[in-house]
Protein backbone atom coordinates (compact mmCIF):
# COMPACT_ATOMS: atom_id res chain seq x y z
CA UNK A 1 0.00 0.00 0.00
CA UNK A 2 1.19 3.42 -0.67
CA UNK A 3 0.05 6.89 0.03
CA UNK A 4 -1.87 8.68 -2.53
CA UNK A 5 0.37 10.86 -5.35
CA UNK A 6 -1.12 14.29 -4.81
CA UNK A 7 0.15 17.85 -5.24
CA UNK A 8 -0.21 18.73 -1.47
CA UNK A 9 3.14 20.22 0.69
CA UNK A 10 3.29 18.24 3.56
CA UNK A 11 5.92 20.26 5.46
CA UNK A 12 3.38 20.72 8.42
CA UNK A 13 2.32 17.00 8.35
CA UNK A 14 4.12 14.38 10.98
CA UNK A 15 2.62 11.45 8.69
CA UNK A 16 5.27 8.74 9.62
CA UNK A 17 3.62 5.56 7.23
CA UNK A 18 0.98 6.94 6.30
CA UNK A 19 -0.90 4.44 3.59
CA UNK A 20 -3.71 4.71 1.09
CA UNK A 21 -5.62 2.15 -1.10
CA UNK A 22 -6.56 4.92 -3.23
CA UNK A 23 -4.30 7.10 -5.86
CA UNK A 24 -5.61 10.02 -7.00
CA UNK A 25 -4.33 12.65 -9.60
CA UNK A 26 -2.54 15.76 -9.09
CA UNK A 27 -4.91 18.47 -7.89
CA UNK A 28 -4.16 20.92 -4.79
CA UNK A 29 -3.39 24.53 -4.70
CA UNK A 30 0.20 25.73 -3.16
CA UNK A 31 0.21 25.39 0.77
CA UNK A 32 -2.38 23.29 1.58
CA UNK A 33 -1.81 19.86 3.41
CA UNK A 34 -3.87 17.24 2.90
CA UNK A 35 -4.18 13.19 3.84
CA UNK A 36 -6.92 11.03 1.66
CA UNK A 37 -7.21 7.47 2.46
CA UNK A 38 -9.66 4.86 1.25
CA UNK A 39 -11.88 4.37 -1.40
CA UNK A 40 -14.96 6.89 -1.33
CA UNK A 41 -17.99 6.89 -3.72
CA UNK A 42 -19.43 10.40 -4.47
CA UNK A 43 -23.10 10.39 -4.08
CA UNK A 44 -23.47 13.67 -5.88
CA UNK A 45 -23.39 13.60 -9.89
CA UNK A 46 -20.97 17.22 -10.09
CA UNK A 47 -18.34 15.61 -7.53
CA UNK A 48 -18.63 12.00 -9.44
CA UNK A 49 -17.31 13.37 -12.59
CA UNK A 50 -14.55 15.59 -10.53
CA UNK A 51 -13.50 12.10 -9.50
CA UNK A 52 -13.93 10.11 -12.34
CA UNK A 53 -12.06 13.29 -14.31
CA UNK A 54 -9.16 14.70 -11.67
CA UNK A 55 -9.27 12.21 -8.52
CA UNK A 56 -10.97 11.49 -5.51
CA UNK A 57 -9.29 13.95 -3.77
CA UNK A 58 -9.98 16.63 -6.29
CA UNK A 59 -13.75 15.61 -5.84
CA UNK A 60 -13.06 15.55 -1.88
CA UNK A 61 -11.62 19.70 -1.63
CA UNK A 62 -14.74 20.70 -4.06
CA UNK A 63 -17.33 19.19 -2.22
CA UNK A 64 -15.65 20.72 0.94
CA UNK A 65 -15.64 24.44 -0.41
CA UNK A 66 -18.87 23.76 -1.20
CA UNK A 67 -20.71 22.22 1.40
CA UNK A 68 -17.99 22.59 4.71
CA UNK A 69 -18.29 20.43 7.27
CA UNK A 70 -21.58 18.82 5.33
CA UNK A 71 -19.12 17.20 3.01
CA UNK A 72 -19.15 13.60 4.21
CA UNK A 73 -22.85 13.49 3.73
CA UNK A 74 -22.51 12.79 0.07
CA UNK A 75 -19.68 10.35 0.72
CA UNK A 76 -20.28 6.56 0.78
CA UNK A 77 -17.65 4.04 1.05
CA UNK A 78 -14.53 3.87 3.33
CA UNK A 79 -12.28 7.27 3.55
CA UNK A 80 -10.52 9.28 5.55
CA UNK A 81 -9.99 12.59 4.46
CA UNK A 82 -7.90 15.78 5.81
CA UNK A 83 -7.44 18.68 4.83
CA UNK A 84 -5.36 21.71 5.90
CA UNK A 85 -5.95 25.51 4.56
CA UNK A 86 -3.12 27.58 4.17
CA UNK A 87 -5.34 30.13 7.02
CA UNK A 88 -5.18 27.31 9.18
CA UNK A 89 -8.51 25.81 8.96
CA UNK A 90 -8.55 22.10 9.01
CA UNK A 91 -11.13 19.89 8.56
CA UNK A 92 -11.29 15.86 9.45
CA UNK A 93 -13.38 13.35 8.28
CA UNK A 94 -13.84 9.47 8.67
CA UNK A 95 -16.37 6.76 7.57
CA UNK A 96 -19.19 5.84 9.28
CA UNK A 97 -17.75 2.53 10.99
CA UNK A 98 -13.81 4.52 10.95
CA UNK A 99 -12.65 1.56 8.33
CA UNK A 100 -10.15 4.31 8.12
CA UNK A 101 -9.18 6.34 11.06
CA UNK A 102 -7.40 9.95 11.64
CA UNK A 103 -5.84 11.11 14.54
CA UNK A 104 -4.63 14.49 15.33
CA UNK A 105 -3.24 16.96 18.46
CA UNK A 106 -3.53 20.51 18.75
CA UNK A 107 -0.10 21.99 19.10
CA UNK A 108 -0.04 25.80 19.62
CA UNK A 109 -2.11 27.31 16.53
CA UNK A 110 -1.95 24.63 14.91
CA UNK A 111 -4.10 21.06 14.20
CA UNK A 112 -1.34 18.10 13.40
CA UNK A 113 -3.15 14.89 11.88
CA UNK A 114 -2.15 11.73 10.80
CA UNK A 115 -3.29 8.02 10.66
CA UNK A 116 -1.91 6.66 13.55
CA UNK A 117 -1.73 7.82 16.98
CA UNK A 118 1.62 6.81 17.66
CA UNK A 119 3.13 9.09 14.58
CA UNK A 120 1.69 11.98 15.99
CA UNK A 121 3.80 11.41 19.54
CA UNK A 122 7.25 12.52 20.21
CA UNK A 123 9.41 11.50 22.98
CA UNK A 124 7.50 13.65 25.57
CA UNK A 125 4.76 12.57 25.05
CA UNK A 126 2.53 11.13 27.41
CA UNK A 127 1.06 7.63 28.31
CA UNK A 128 -2.72 8.31 29.89
CA UNK A 129 -3.32 5.95 32.66
CA UNK A 130 -7.33 7.06 31.49
CA UNK A 131 -7.10 5.29 28.07
CA UNK A 132 -5.24 2.44 30.10
CA UNK A 133 -7.94 1.73 32.21
CA UNK A 134 -10.59 2.49 29.27
CA UNK A 135 -8.46 -0.34 27.84
CA UNK A 136 -8.79 -3.20 30.13
CA UNK A 137 -12.40 -2.24 30.57
CA UNK A 138 -13.15 -2.35 26.86
CA UNK A 139 -9.72 -4.25 25.48
CA UNK A 140 -9.65 -1.36 23.14
CA UNK A 141 -9.62 2.13 23.84
CA UNK A 142 -12.51 3.97 22.32
CA UNK A 143 -12.23 6.53 20.40
CA UNK A 144 -11.90 9.77 20.41
CA UNK A 145 -9.00 8.89 23.49
CA UNK A 146 -5.78 7.65 22.51
CA UNK A 147 -3.02 6.11 24.58
CA UNK A 148 -1.50 9.36 24.02
CA UNK A 149 -2.49 12.66 26.12
CA UNK A 150 -3.10 15.33 24.17
CA UNK A 151 -3.23 12.94 20.80
CA UNK A 152 -7.43 12.34 19.91
CA UNK A 153 -8.98 10.17 17.34
CA UNK A 154 -11.87 10.85 15.16
CA UNK A 155 -14.73 8.81 15.93
CA UNK A 156 -16.68 6.90 13.13
CA UNK A 157 -19.35 9.10 11.24
CA UNK A 158 -17.86 12.28 12.94
CA UNK A 159 -15.80 15.67 11.54
CA UNK A 160 -13.79 17.68 12.98
CA UNK A 161 -12.77 21.05 12.59
CA UNK A 162 -10.28 23.47 13.69
CA UNK A 163 -10.86 27.33 12.66
CA UNK A 164 -10.07 30.46 14.65
CA UNK A 165 -8.24 28.53 17.12
CA UNK A 166 -11.65 26.93 17.90
CA UNK A 167 -11.95 23.42 17.81
CA UNK A 168 -15.32 21.36 16.99
CA UNK A 169 -15.88 17.60 17.09
CA UNK A 170 -19.25 16.31 16.10
CA UNK A 171 -21.43 13.27 14.01
CA UNK A 172 -22.32 14.33 10.46
CA UNK A 173 -24.48 10.93 10.60
CA UNK A 174 -26.16 9.27 13.19
CA UNK A 175 -28.13 6.17 12.60
CA UNK A 176 -31.87 7.04 12.20
CA UNK A 177 -34.29 4.00 11.92
CA UNK A 178 -37.16 4.20 9.88
CA UNK A 179 -39.11 0.95 9.28
CA UNK A 180 -41.20 0.12 6.15
CA UNK A 181 -44.52 -0.40 6.80
CA UNK A 182 -46.16 -4.39 5.59
CA UNK A 183 -43.17 -5.29 3.66
CA UNK A 184 -43.31 -7.77 1.25
CA UNK A 185 -40.64 -10.80 2.22
CA UNK A 186 -40.00 -11.78 -2.00
CA UNK A 187 -39.06 -8.08 -2.25
CA UNK A 188 -37.29 -7.46 0.33
CA UNK A 189 -34.96 -10.96 -0.15
CA UNK A 190 -34.76 -10.16 -4.10
CA UNK A 191 -33.41 -6.61 -3.24
CA UNK A 192 -31.21 -8.23 -0.24
CA UNK A 193 -29.71 -10.33 -3.00
CA UNK A 194 -28.76 -7.85 -5.17
CA UNK A 195 -27.51 -5.78 -2.75
CA UNK A 196 -25.28 -8.14 -1.33
CA UNK A 197 -23.99 -8.72 -4.99
CA UNK A 198 -23.62 -4.69 -5.55
CA UNK A 199 -21.73 -4.36 -2.46
CA UNK A 200 -19.25 -7.37 -3.05
CA UNK A 201 -18.48 -6.61 -6.31
CA UNK A 202 -17.41 -3.34 -5.15
CA UNK A 203 -15.00 -4.52 -3.12
CA UNK A 204 -13.41 -6.46 -5.52
CA UNK A 205 -9.94 -4.80 -7.30
CA UNK A 206 -9.74 -7.02 -10.40
CA UNK A 207 -7.04 -9.28 -8.75
CA UNK A 208 -7.35 -12.69 -7.22
CA UNK A 209 -10.35 -12.56 -5.28
CA UNK A 210 -10.36 -14.33 -1.75
CA UNK A 211 -11.95 -13.53 1.40
CA UNK A 212 -11.75 -15.24 5.10
CA UNK A 213 -14.02 -18.48 5.65
CA UNK A 214 -14.83 -19.23 9.62
CA UNK A 215 -17.52 -21.18 8.20
CA UNK A 216 -20.16 -18.59 9.72
CA UNK A 217 -23.19 -17.03 8.23
CA UNK A 218 -21.60 -13.92 6.97
CA UNK A 219 -18.07 -14.99 5.58
CA UNK A 220 -19.82 -17.79 3.93
CA UNK A 221 -21.95 -15.28 2.69
CA UNK A 222 -19.17 -13.44 0.92
CA UNK A 223 -17.91 -16.67 -0.12
CA UNK A 224 -20.99 -17.36 -2.78
CA UNK A 225 -21.58 -13.84 -3.44
CA UNK A 226 -17.64 -13.67 -4.64
CA UNK A 227 -18.53 -16.35 -7.46
CA UNK A 228 -21.45 -14.27 -8.87
CA UNK A 229 -19.97 -10.71 -8.98
CA UNK A 230 -16.55 -11.96 -9.93
CA UNK A 231 -17.55 -14.83 -12.10
CA UNK A 232 -15.16 -17.06 -10.90
CA UNK A 233 -15.34 -19.02 -7.40
CA UNK A 234 -13.65 -17.13 -4.75
CA UNK A 235 -10.25 -18.21 -3.13
CA UNK A 236 -11.35 -18.91 0.69
CA UNK A 237 -9.06 -18.96 3.79
CA UNK A 238 -9.66 -20.17 6.87
CA UNK A 239 -7.86 -20.96 10.55
CA UNK A 240 -8.25 -23.84 12.81
CA UNK A 241 -7.28 -24.68 16.24
CA UNK A 242 -6.42 -27.85 18.41
CA UNK A 243 -8.78 -27.36 20.88
CA UNK A 244 -12.27 -28.96 21.47
CA UNK A 245 -15.07 -26.24 21.07
CA UNK A 246 -13.20 -23.60 19.27
CA UNK A 247 -12.20 -25.41 15.85
CA UNK A 248 -14.80 -24.91 13.32
CA UNK A 249 -13.19 -26.27 10.36
CA UNK A 250 -15.82 -28.14 9.67
CA UNK A 251 -18.47 -25.57 8.65
CA UNK A 252 -15.95 -23.85 6.48
CA UNK A 253 -15.38 -26.99 4.27
CA UNK A 254 -19.18 -26.98 4.10
CA UNK A 255 -18.87 -23.56 2.64
CA UNK A 256 -16.09 -24.32 -0.08
CA UNK A 257 -17.54 -27.12 -1.16
CA UNK A 258 -20.54 -25.49 -1.49
CA UNK A 259 -19.27 -22.95 -3.50
CA UNK A 260 -16.70 -24.91 -5.17
CA UNK A 261 -14.11 -22.26 -3.37
CA UNK A 262 -10.04 -22.29 -4.09
CA UNK A 263 -10.06 -23.33 -0.13
CA UNK A 264 -6.55 -22.95 1.95
CA UNK A 265 -6.56 -24.12 5.70
CA UNK A 266 -3.96 -23.20 8.33
CA UNK A 267 -4.07 -24.36 12.12
CA UNK A 268 -2.29 -22.17 14.52
CA UNK A 269 -0.41 -23.73 17.08
CA UNK A 270 0.70 -22.47 20.78
CA UNK A 271 4.13 -21.58 19.14
CA UNK A 272 2.61 -19.19 16.60
CA UNK A 273 1.06 -17.18 19.40
CA UNK A 274 4.37 -17.64 21.12
CA UNK A 275 6.28 -16.05 18.19
CA UNK A 276 3.93 -13.66 17.01
CA UNK A 277 2.55 -12.20 20.12
CA UNK A 278 5.23 -9.36 20.39
CA UNK A 279 5.05 -8.46 16.95
CA UNK A 280 0.93 -8.00 16.76
CA UNK A 281 0.71 -6.37 19.66
CA UNK A 282 3.53 -3.87 18.83
CA UNK A 283 1.96 -2.99 15.09
CA UNK A 284 -0.91 -1.50 16.71
CA UNK A 285 -0.57 2.52 17.69
CA UNK A 286 -1.75 1.77 20.81
CA UNK A 287 -2.93 -1.48 23.06
CA UNK A 288 -5.31 -3.76 21.59
CA UNK A 289 -6.86 -6.88 22.92
CA UNK A 290 -8.79 -8.79 20.77
CA UNK A 291 -8.27 -11.99 21.25
CA UNK A 292 -9.24 -12.83 17.39
CA UNK A 293 -6.38 -10.64 15.66
CA UNK A 294 -3.45 -13.15 15.96
CA UNK A 295 -5.58 -15.94 14.00
CA UNK A 296 -6.79 -13.05 11.92
CA UNK A 297 -3.31 -11.87 11.31
CA UNK A 298 -2.18 -15.89 9.92
CA UNK A 299 -5.11 -16.03 7.83
CA UNK A 300 -4.17 -12.85 6.13
CA UNK A 301 -0.46 -14.15 5.76
CA UNK A 302 -1.86 -17.39 4.58
CA UNK A 303 -3.53 -15.50 1.41
CA UNK A 304 -0.67 -12.57 1.02
CA UNK A 305 1.67 -15.51 0.26
CA UNK A 306 -0.96 -17.30 -1.60
CA UNK A 307 -0.96 -14.44 -4.31
CA UNK A 308 -4.08 -12.65 -2.84
CA UNK A 309 -3.43 -8.22 -2.76
CA UNK A 310 -7.36 -7.64 -1.03
CA UNK A 311 -8.84 -9.71 0.89
CA UNK A 312 -12.84 -9.46 1.95
CA UNK A 313 -14.15 -10.07 5.23
CA UNK A 314 -17.63 -10.51 6.45
CA UNK A 315 -17.65 -8.37 9.40
CA UNK A 316 -20.85 -6.45 9.83
CA UNK A 317 -23.41 -9.01 8.90
CA UNK A 318 -24.23 -9.75 13.17
CA UNK A 319 -24.55 -5.70 14.05
CA UNK A 320 -26.42 -5.00 11.33
CA UNK A 321 -29.21 -8.11 10.71
CA UNK A 322 -29.41 -9.20 14.59
CA UNK A 323 -27.08 -11.88 14.62
CA UNK A 324 -25.48 -11.58 18.21
CA UNK A 325 -27.04 -13.76 20.72
CA UNK A 326 -26.84 -10.89 23.28
CA UNK A 327 -29.07 -9.27 21.34
CA UNK A 328 -32.34 -12.28 22.25
CA UNK A 329 -30.99 -12.37 26.11
CA UNK A 330 -31.50 -8.47 26.37
CA UNK A 331 -35.27 -9.06 24.58
CA UNK A 332 -35.68 -11.03 27.49
CA UNK A 333 -34.69 -8.11 29.88
CA UNK A 334 -36.40 -5.79 28.40
CA UNK A 335 -40.03 -7.71 28.24
CA UNK A 336 -39.67 -7.66 32.51
CA UNK A 337 -40.56 -3.47 31.81
CA UNK A 338 -43.98 -5.00 30.46
CA UNK A 339 -45.07 -7.17 33.91
CA UNK A 340 -47.64 -4.08 35.68
CA UNK A 341 -44.81 -1.81 38.09
CA UNK A 342 -47.46 -2.39 41.25
CA UNK A 343 -46.64 -6.02 40.70
CA UNK A 344 -42.97 -5.54 39.69
CA UNK A 345 -42.26 -3.60 43.00
CA UNK A 346 -44.69 -4.51 45.50
CA UNK A 347 -44.15 -8.00 44.91
CA UNK A 348 -41.87 -10.07 42.84
CA UNK A 349 -38.61 -7.42 43.42
CA UNK A 350 -39.50 -7.68 47.45
CA UNK A 351 -39.60 -11.34 47.76
CA UNK A 352 -36.86 -12.69 45.22
CA UNK A 353 -34.43 -9.67 45.35
CA UNK A 354 -33.32 -11.09 49.17
CA UNK A 355 -30.07 -13.15 50.45
CA UNK A 356 -32.76 -16.17 50.67
CA UNK A 357 -33.94 -16.25 47.30
CA UNK A 358 -30.61 -16.13 45.48
CA UNK A 359 -29.44 -18.98 47.78
CA UNK A 360 -32.42 -21.27 46.68
CA UNK A 361 -31.54 -23.23 43.33
CA UNK A 362 -34.91 -23.38 42.28
CA UNK A 363 -35.76 -19.76 42.42
CA UNK A 364 -31.54 -17.93 42.05
CA UNK A 365 -32.42 -18.14 38.47
CA UNK A 366 -35.77 -15.67 39.03
CA UNK A 367 -33.74 -13.44 41.53
CA UNK A 368 -30.79 -12.98 39.14
CA UNK A 369 -33.43 -12.35 36.21
CA UNK A 370 -34.95 -9.46 38.40
CA UNK A 371 -31.76 -8.43 39.29
CA UNK A 372 -30.46 -7.76 35.33
CA UNK A 373 -34.04 -6.61 33.67
CA UNK A 374 -34.53 -4.11 36.52
CA UNK A 375 -31.26 -1.95 35.50
CA UNK A 376 -31.73 -0.10 31.99
CA UNK A 377 -29.11 -0.73 29.00
CA UNK A 378 -26.31 0.34 28.76
CA UNK A 379 -25.56 0.30 32.63
CA UNK A 380 -26.78 -3.10 32.49
CA UNK A 381 -23.89 -4.49 30.19
CA UNK A 382 -21.66 -3.38 33.29
CA UNK A 383 -22.60 -6.66 35.08
CA UNK A 384 -21.03 -8.95 32.36
CA UNK A 385 -17.90 -6.89 31.99
CA UNK A 386 -14.88 -8.35 33.00
CA UNK A 387 -12.76 -6.22 35.15
CA UNK A 388 -15.73 -5.30 37.08
CA UNK A 389 -17.00 -8.96 37.96
CA UNK A 390 -13.39 -9.49 39.18
CA UNK A 391 -13.55 -6.03 41.01
CA UNK A 392 -12.05 -3.11 40.23
CA UNK A 393 -10.60 -2.39 43.74
CA UNK A 394 -9.20 -6.14 44.14
CA UNK A 395 -7.65 -6.21 40.80
CA UNK A 396 -5.99 -2.31 40.33
CA UNK A 397 -3.34 -0.61 42.42
CA UNK A 398 -4.43 2.15 44.61
CA UNK A 399 -2.10 4.38 42.86
CA UNK A 400 -3.40 3.65 39.70
CA UNK A 401 -6.34 4.24 40.14
CA UNK A 402 -6.07 7.44 41.94
CA UNK A 403 -5.31 8.49 38.61
CA UNK A 404 -8.64 7.42 36.44
CA UNK A 405 -12.01 7.87 36.35
CA UNK A 406 -13.82 4.69 37.03
CA UNK A 407 -16.98 5.77 35.55
CA UNK A 408 -15.66 7.25 32.74
CA UNK A 409 -16.73 4.03 30.58
CA UNK A 410 -19.99 4.03 31.08
CA UNK A 411 -20.46 7.55 30.94
CA UNK A 412 -19.08 7.23 27.08
CA UNK A 413 -21.77 4.15 26.64
CA UNK A 414 -24.46 6.38 28.06
CA UNK A 415 -24.03 8.88 25.36
CA UNK A 416 -23.50 6.24 22.54
CA UNK A 417 -26.59 4.37 23.79
CA UNK A 418 -28.62 7.72 23.48
CA UNK A 419 -27.72 8.99 20.07
CA UNK A 420 -29.88 6.39 18.28
CA UNK A 421 -32.82 7.79 16.56
CA UNK A 422 -35.29 4.66 17.30
CA UNK A 423 -37.71 4.11 20.04
CA UNK A 424 -36.60 0.03 19.96
CA UNK A 425 -34.21 -1.36 22.29
CA UNK A 426 -32.74 -3.96 19.47
CA UNK A 427 -32.30 -1.19 17.18
CA UNK A 428 -30.78 0.88 19.87
CA UNK A 429 -28.59 -2.48 20.36
CA UNK A 430 -27.90 -2.56 17.17
CA UNK A 431 -26.61 0.84 16.34
CA UNK A 432 -24.38 0.90 19.82
CA UNK A 433 -22.89 -2.61 18.77
CA UNK A 434 -21.84 -0.59 15.31
CA UNK A 435 -19.34 1.95 17.40
CA UNK A 436 -18.19 -0.54 20.02
CA UNK A 437 -17.97 -4.25 18.51
CA UNK A 438 -17.25 -3.03 14.68
CA UNK A 439 -15.41 0.27 14.52
CA UNK A 440 -13.95 -0.12 18.08
CA UNK A 441 -13.21 -3.43 17.65
CA UNK A 442 -13.45 -6.20 15.01
CA UNK A 443 -12.68 -3.88 12.52
CA UNK A 444 -9.02 -2.37 14.02
CA UNK A 445 -8.46 -6.60 14.50
CA UNK A 446 -9.40 -6.99 10.63
CA UNK A 447 -7.54 -3.61 9.30
CA UNK A 448 -4.65 -4.17 11.65
CA UNK A 449 -3.45 -7.46 11.19
CA UNK A 450 -4.36 -7.60 7.10
CA UNK A 451 -2.03 -4.06 7.27
CA UNK A 452 0.87 -6.18 8.86
CA UNK A 453 0.55 -8.76 6.80
CA UNK A 454 0.60 -6.51 3.62
CA UNK A 455 -3.11 -6.44 2.45
CA UNK A 456 -5.92 -4.56 1.47
CA UNK A 457 -9.69 -5.58 2.84
CA UNK A 458 -12.41 -4.56 2.02
CA UNK A 459 -16.36 -5.19 4.22
CA UNK A 460 -19.06 -5.90 1.76
CA UNK A 461 -21.45 -6.07 4.52
CA UNK A 462 -20.79 -2.75 5.69
CA UNK A 463 -21.90 -1.33 2.14
CA UNK A 464 -23.65 1.75 2.86
CA UNK A 465 -26.50 0.48 0.61
CA UNK A 466 -26.79 -2.37 2.39
CA UNK A 467 -26.64 -0.02 5.79
CA UNK A 468 -29.54 2.16 4.50
CA UNK A 469 -31.49 -1.50 3.87
CA UNK A 470 -30.97 -2.50 7.29
CA UNK A 471 -31.97 0.55 8.32
CA UNK A 472 -35.42 0.34 7.47
CA UNK A 473 -35.91 -3.18 7.63
CA UNK A 474 -38.61 -4.09 10.41
CA UNK A 475 -37.08 -5.25 13.98
CA UNK A 476 -38.89 -8.26 13.68
CA UNK A 477 -37.18 -9.26 10.58
CA UNK A 478 -33.93 -8.50 12.33
CA UNK A 479 -34.85 -10.24 15.57
CA UNK A 480 -37.93 -12.53 15.21
CA UNK A 481 -38.91 -13.47 18.68
CA UNK A 482 -35.75 -14.87 19.65
CA UNK A 483 -34.82 -15.72 16.71
CA UNK A 484 -31.26 -14.39 15.39
CA UNK A 485 -31.11 -12.57 12.29
CA UNK A 486 -34.53 -14.22 11.01
CA UNK A 487 -34.85 -12.31 7.29
CA UNK A 488 -30.88 -12.79 6.59
CA UNK A 489 -31.31 -16.49 6.91
CA UNK A 490 -34.75 -17.08 4.95
CA UNK A 491 -33.43 -14.48 2.54
CA UNK A 492 -30.37 -16.64 1.84
CA UNK A 493 -31.98 -19.96 2.51
CA UNK A 494 -31.51 -21.86 -0.76
CA UNK A 495 -28.24 -20.13 -1.11
CA UNK A 496 -26.48 -20.61 1.50
CA UNK A 497 -26.46 -24.19 2.78
CA UNK A 498 -28.26 -25.29 5.94
CA UNK A 499 -26.06 -26.64 8.03
CA UNK A 500 -24.53 -22.98 7.79
CA UNK A 501 -27.86 -21.73 8.48
CA UNK A 502 -28.27 -23.55 11.39
CA UNK A 503 -25.02 -23.70 13.05
CA UNK A 504 -24.35 -21.71 16.39
CA UNK A 505 -22.26 -18.88 15.89
CA UNK A 506 -18.42 -19.23 16.50
CA UNK A 507 -15.58 -17.56 14.49
CA UNK A 508 -12.10 -17.47 15.13
CA UNK A 509 -12.14 -17.59 18.86
CA UNK A 510 -8.73 -18.26 20.05
CA UNK A 511 -8.34 -21.07 22.75
CA UNK A 512 -5.45 -19.15 24.28
CA UNK A 513 -6.42 -20.17 27.94
CA UNK A 514 -6.86 -24.05 27.32
CA UNK A 515 -3.17 -23.94 25.64
CA UNK A 516 -1.26 -21.33 28.27
CA UNK A 517 -2.22 -23.96 30.93
CA UNK A 518 -0.81 -26.73 28.69
CA UNK A 519 2.33 -25.33 26.42
CA UNK A 520 4.71 -24.15 28.81
CA UNK A 521 6.47 -21.52 26.60
CA UNK A 522 3.50 -19.47 26.18
CA UNK A 523 2.36 -19.83 29.88
CA UNK A 524 5.89 -17.98 30.28
CA UNK A 525 5.50 -15.52 27.99
CA UNK A 526 2.02 -14.66 29.78
CA UNK A 527 3.26 -14.68 32.98
CA UNK A 528 6.57 -12.50 32.66
CA UNK A 529 4.10 -10.04 31.03
CA UNK A 530 1.45 -10.18 33.12
CA UNK A 531 3.64 -9.81 36.44
CA UNK A 532 5.24 -6.65 34.30
CA UNK A 533 2.53 -4.84 34.74
CA UNK A 534 2.85 -5.12 38.05
CA UNK A 535 6.32 -3.38 38.00
CA UNK A 536 4.32 -0.80 36.29
CA UNK A 537 2.25 -0.18 39.55
CA UNK A 538 -1.15 -1.16 37.48
CA UNK A 539 -1.91 -4.87 38.44
CA UNK A 540 -1.91 -6.15 42.07
CA UNK A 541 0.46 -8.27 42.82
CA UNK A 542 -1.62 -10.38 45.28
CA UNK A 543 -4.74 -10.73 42.15
CA UNK A 544 -1.91 -11.73 39.24
CA UNK A 545 -0.71 -14.16 41.57
CA UNK A 546 -4.01 -15.91 41.91
CA UNK A 547 -5.12 -15.17 38.69
CA UNK A 548 -2.01 -17.34 37.20
CA UNK A 549 -1.56 -20.10 39.87
CA UNK A 550 -5.42 -20.75 40.48
CA UNK A 551 -7.83 -18.96 38.67
CA UNK A 552 -6.73 -19.84 35.14
CA UNK A 553 -6.62 -23.16 35.67
CA UNK A 554 -9.73 -23.30 37.09
CA UNK A 555 -11.66 -21.67 34.03
CA UNK A 556 -8.61 -21.34 31.24
CA UNK A 557 -11.69 -19.40 29.06
CA UNK A 558 -12.86 -16.83 31.41
CA UNK A 559 -9.57 -16.32 33.14
CA UNK A 560 -7.84 -16.26 30.12
CA UNK A 561 -9.09 -13.52 28.62
CA UNK A 562 -8.10 -11.24 31.28
CA UNK A 563 -4.41 -12.13 31.05
CA UNK A 564 -4.19 -11.86 27.64
CA UNK A 565 -5.59 -8.64 27.81
CA UNK A 566 -3.12 -8.06 30.42
CA UNK A 567 -0.16 -9.49 28.55
CA UNK A 568 -1.20 -7.21 25.20
CA UNK A 569 -1.02 -4.16 27.06
CA UNK A 570 2.64 -5.16 28.44
CA UNK A 571 3.89 -6.24 24.95
CA UNK A 572 2.63 -2.79 23.40
CA UNK A 573 4.64 -0.91 26.60
CA UNK A 574 7.39 -2.97 26.08
CA UNK A 575 7.44 -1.62 22.34
CA UNK A 576 6.43 2.01 22.73
CA UNK A 577 6.81 3.40 25.89
CA UNK A 578 9.66 0.72 27.86
CA UNK A 579 9.56 3.07 30.31
CA UNK A 580 5.94 3.73 31.66
CA UNK A 581 4.62 2.85 35.34
CA UNK A 582 2.25 4.54 37.42
CA UNK A 583 4.93 6.44 39.89
CA UNK A 584 6.44 7.94 36.96
CA UNK A 585 3.86 9.39 35.14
Amino acid sequence: MQMATVDCTASFLQLGNVHSQTKSAPFMTSNTDCLFLGKPRFNDSALMQTAAREGALAAWLQAFRAKGVKSPETVSGDFAIAIKEPNGRTFLAIDRFAIRTLCYRQVGDHLLFAERADDLADAATEIDPQAIFDYLYSHAIPSPRTIYKGIYRVPPAHYVLYENSRLTVAPYWTPAFEEVSAPSFDQLRDEFRALLQQATARQLNGGKAGCFLSGGTDSSTVAGMIGLAHGTPAATYSIGFEAEGYDEMEFARIAAKRFNTEHHEYYVTPADLVRSIPMVAASYDQPFGNSSALPAYYCAKMAKDDGVTRILAGDGGDELFGGNSRYAKQRMFDWYQYIPKPIRTGLMEPLLNTRLAGSLPLVSKASSYIEQASVPMPDRLQMYNLITRLGIDQTLTAGFLGKVDISSPLQHQRKVWASAQTANNTNRELSFDWRYTLAESDLPKVCGTTRLAGLEVGFPMLDDDLLAFSLRLPVDHKLKGLKLRWFFKEALRGFLPDEIITKKKQGFGLPFGVWAIRNEALLKLASESVRSLVDRGILRADFVDDLLTKRLHQHPGYFGEMIWISMMLEQWLRAHAPAFSVSRN
